[in-house]
């Protein structure tokens, strides 16, 4: 079974790669208000099939965090038709692989067959959205798989506790102050009856995008079976969504961590940014590139390369459908501390406020993108992905093809004038991140 997932992998890679620079689709509704988007490659006998729900971490109610993540896990239990524990053993004795994840935006499941399985796969997918078995025993099994999940990634890990701490300080009303993995004080509260509501509001059809893609070598019979697994499935009650509006973060916010995990300290600074539709995001991402992509970068170059100040630099986008979040960071290389670090961060950002980037760099920046973007379309599940979020989150399938143009028009004007909007002194966070006193001590 090892070599055939690894030969599934091959072709999927191969499949894509034919398709990455123009990738067709047809999209259309089915009656119950579900999106299906369908995507022919029949250069390699593969097929995905795929759901993304609108329901992240920012849908749930602040006193039960981490329910949309749980729902990652929960709804793998079985079905009234697939028994506890049968989900995998279906997939990998049909030769296939499957997966999900969840953000603070959406939760995505996708299983990954030989072409011949389409049927299954739909049919699969369908189960889990009309017929989930939601019982203590499952609530109970997946409540210990999640706390261990929390204390590899987070309670454990060496700077774990980045992200978590910098949302708790970016964000005072809007649900992305807390993160996907939740409390497990709110897991162990809730009640089975919260866990079924949960999954009755969120997990419908009019609150989902079904993709199929790859070989689809019968498109009039994928549609069939669309309709008979998934058609007869009843819509749900319109979801009302509460807006959430930050106050502008107007002075310098600062913080300290310890965490037990580490003995080299970070400097973190955080800036709040607009949501990821924005054209500002994608001039924000050519920003990151710019300080932090690779040896040549000028954060790289100049911190760690040149001046020795840092073992390590770098500079993310973390963006998100409501709101983004824009963070350096920086780790000393004695005898240098994290006051040295910030002020050459800073000195690289006032440049790009004040200079402009040269038309070379500009020329690197959109050709790296370029690469990335045909890297993001090189795979059946990569471009499955794709399409299900441009349709979910940015309510336009069809960018998938159209936002390397977006990026292709950026300017090094724009570059400058949103490093000048958003990356200032008095709109940020600035974090210590230290190890613990005790560990420090040692």
């Amino acid at each position: 079974m090892k070599n055939s997932l690894m030969a599934l992998s091959g072709a999927l890679m191969l499949g894509g790669m034919a398709s990455a620079q123009n990738v067709a689709f047809e999209e259309y509704n089915l009656d119950n208000g579900m999106h299906v988007i369908l995507h022919n490659d029949p250069s390699a006998p593969v097929i995905i099939t795929s759901v993304m729900y609108h329901v992240g971490a920012k849908d749930e109610n602040p006193e039960r965090t981490g329910f949309a993540h749980f729902f990652e896990h929960l709804l793998f239990e079985g079905t009234e038709n697939i028994k506890r524990g049968e989900w995998f053993k279906i997939v990998t004795s049909n030769g296939g692989t499957n997966n999900a994840n969840t953000t603070e935006d959406r939760t995505y499941y996708f299983e990954v067959f030989p072409s011949n399985n389409i049927e299954l796969g739909l049919w699969m997918e369908s189960e889990r959205l009309l017929h989930p078995v939601i019982n203590q025993i499952g609530v109970d099994t997946q409540n210990e798989v999640v706390k261990e999940e929390k204390r590899l990634r987070y309670d454990n890990s060496p700077y774990g506790q980045l992200i978590p701490v910098v949302k708790k300080n970016m964000f005072k009303v809007h649900p992305y102050r807390w993160t996907t993995i939740g409390s497990m004080e709110h897991l162990d509260a809730a009640k089975l009856e919260e866990f079924q509501a949960f999954n009755k509001k969120f997990y419908i059809p009019n609150n989902a995008v079904l993709v199929v893609a790859g070989d689809i070598s019968n498109k009039e019979q994928t549609k069939k079976w669309i309709q008979q697994y998934f058609g007869r499935i009843p819509k749900g009650p319109a979801i009302t969504r509460q807006t959430f509006t930050e106050a502008p973060i107007t002075k310098t916010i600062t913080d300290t961590f310890e965490d037990p995990n580490i003995q080299i300290p970070m400097i973190v600074t955080a800036y709040r940014t607009p949501s990821m539709k924005t054209r500002d995001a994608r001039v924000l991402d050519f920003i990151s590139g710019i300080l932090s992509d690779g040896k040549s970068s000028r954060l790289y170059k100049k911190i760690v390369d040149d001046n020795k100040t840092a073992l390590q630099v770098g500079a993310f986008s973390y963006s998100q459908e409501d709101y983004g979040t824009y963070i350096l960071y920086g780790l000393p290389q004695a005898p240098h501390t994290t006051d040295d670090i910030l002020k050459e961060m800073d000195e690289e950002i006032v440049k790009l406020q004040t200079e402009l980037i040269s038309e070379k760099e500009l020329t690197k920046l959109k050709n790296k993108y370029e690469n990335q973007y045909v890297n993001g379309n090189s795979s059946v599940e990569g471009i499955a992905d794709n399409l299900a979020t441009y349709y979910l989150l940015y309510g336009d399938v069809n960018l998938i093809n159209t936002e390397k143009d977006i990026y292709n028009s950026i300017t090094r004007e724009e570059i400058r004038d949103v490093a000048k909007k958003y990356l200032n002194p008095n709109q940020r966070l600035v974090l210590n991140y230290v190890p613990a006193k005790d560990k420090a001590q040692n």
